[in-house]
């Protein structure tokens, strides 16, 4: 009996500790990947609270500060458990996630008011019943830890254990208030530095194509109508807003809602500015009313830049004609406005305002409007400077990089741990052992 009991205990202590390990590494990945974003998380708790129609009951700043939040948790939830540390604290918040999440995702497969979760961010996009199903398996992995959470193997003592859990706090949230304020260090959305818009809009040769419907929200007289570029009206209507809806799914390439509305002629001119073998800067700021205003003399003395030089220089925005109105009269702008859809406009740069320079269609940088080019850098034509080369990106490279400044100070405390805490303690105990004997 007692054998059949040790079997027993050394079965359950092993798949305890596989699905820590389980839970430990995606936890991990989940809020590496969310803290490397933030914005993208905080737009993903925006759908989720106009799903349910509840985006008016929390002020603007709230899902910001959860998706921050949330980020740290699942990163540091994450390392507690793959540390074997915290066990208490760890397994206790992983039960309460994923008794969260799951419920949550089985509506959202039911209901699909969102696309996807966001889970992983724009990195590994999983369908909301993919969604659901990982999320079963994960809430028995969370069972089976919280009940076990005693049988969980450290890996460092509890004296040290300390010090892991508050650089773990101190490097997620640092890594996430760094990719708020600048950009997000990885980019996995469609629009990274280097990509060819134009060919990334391309469709192989027969392949079925998505069809996607593009209108616009037009106001007149306090009436509000619908139209396409094919009835668009005349100038005696305001622009309130555009939006693209898929009406028939196909092959979806990477990009396929890159549209450039000019406010002016209400023409597309998406065609004649990828075209351009010339550099073009586009200044993105989805909803124009909202965008920080600075930083907006450096903005314009990079349009006067781009006049100088004979450069395209666009603005990008969902907002209506009356919100830019207002930001020429503010800001003294004289560049050309064109109307874009939001969520395109949010996924191209994670900045409101931000700069993209492009050239024949490719994207050659990106910048936040607290890294804008000043007169310091802009000293002659793009051509001859470093600023109109593309900027050269190595994900693996950055990945590495990040890493090693949570891995090496990690690697320190765990060889002081084994070599100082640990040894100490061996040694005690022998002289115990030889005090009994």
């Amino acid at each position: 009996m007692s054998l059949e009991t040790d079997k027993k205990h050394i079965i359950w202590k092993v798949w305890v500790n596989i699905c820590r390990f389980i839970l430990g590494v995606l936890f991990i990945f989940s809020g590496f990947v969310k803290a490397v974003d933030p914005l993208g998380s905080f737009y993903k708790i925006q759908d989720y609270l106009t799903a349910f129609g509840v985006i008016s009951w929390f002020p603007k700043y709230l899902p910001l500060l959860i998706a921050i939040i949330l980020s740290a948790i699942e990163f540091c939830v994450g390392i507690f458990l793959f540390f074997g540390i915290r066990r208490k604290i760890a397994s206790t918040l992983a039960l309460l996630l994923m008794c969260v999440m799951t419920p949550l995702t089985l509506y959202l497969a039911l209901a699909n008011p969102v696309s996807d979760c966001g889970c992983f961010g724009d990195v590994w996009v999983l369908t909301n019943w993919q969604t659901f199903g990982k999320n079963i398996i994960l809430l028995i992995a969370a069972i089976s830890i919280f009940r076990g959470r005693e049988q969980i193997v450290r890996f460092i003592t509890m004296k040290m254990e300390w010090m892991v859990s508050m650089y773990t706090f101190l490097f997620v949230f640092t890594l996430s208030f760094y990719c708020l304020q600048y950009l997000p260090i990885l980019d996995f959305r469609p629009y990274k530095i280097g990509t060819d818009i134009q060919s990334s809009m391309e469709i192989p040769k027969g392949a079925k194509p998505s069809v996607f419907e593009s209108y616009f929200i037009l106001e007149k007289e306090g009436k509000k109508q619908k139209f396409t570029l094919e009835n668009y009206p005349d100038n005696t209507w305001t622009f309130v807003e555009t939006r693209t809806i898929l009406k028939e799914k196909g092959y979806e390439p990477p990009i396929h809602d890159f549209s450039m509305m000019s406010l002016e002629t209400g023409e597309d001119i998406t065609d004649s500015v990828l075209l351009d073998k010339g550099y073009t800067f586009l200044l993105v700021a989805h909803r124009i009313e909202e965008a920080d205003d600075s930083n907006i003399d450096l903005i314009n003395e990079i349009y006067d830049y781009s006049v100088e030089h004979g450069y395209g220089f666009y603005a990008l925005t969902s907002s209506p004609e009356d919100e830019i109105d207002s930001w020429r009269e503010k800001t003294g702008a004289e560049y050309p406005f064109c109307q874009m859809d939001d969520i395109t406009l949010k996924t191209i740069i994670r900045s409101n305002p931000g700069l993209l320079l492009i050239k024949d269609g490719v994207i050659l940088n990106k910048w936040s409007d607290t890294r804008l080019p000043d007169e310091y850098v802009l000293t002659d034509s793009l051509d001859k400077i470093e600023l109109g080369q593309q900027k050269l990106e190595n994900d693996w490279h950055t990945i590495g990089y990040v890493l090693l400044w949570f891995i090496v100070p990690l690697t320190m405390v765990i060889c002081v741990d084994i070599l100082v805490i640990k040894r100490r303690e061996w040694k005690r105990n022998i002289k115990s052992d030889k005090v009994i004997k």
